[in-house]
């Protein structure tokens, strides 16, 4: 099963956003620990804006 080509773009872009990590860094991360990286951003940024 190969991952959509579109939601790996989002997820970088994602974490280059909010980590400033380079577009290699995050491409050498495994996909359940770039998954994990987007979900704890995703909850730093709601908790901040609650």
């Amino acid at each position: 099963m190969t991952y959509a080509t579109d939601r790996l773009h989002e997820e970088i872009a994602y974490v280059a956003f909010h980590f400033h990590w380079g577009h290699d860094e995050i491409l050498d991360l495994e996909h359940h620990d770039r998954r994990r990286y987007t979900d704890s951003i995703a909850s730093l940024v709601t908790r901040a804006e609650g």
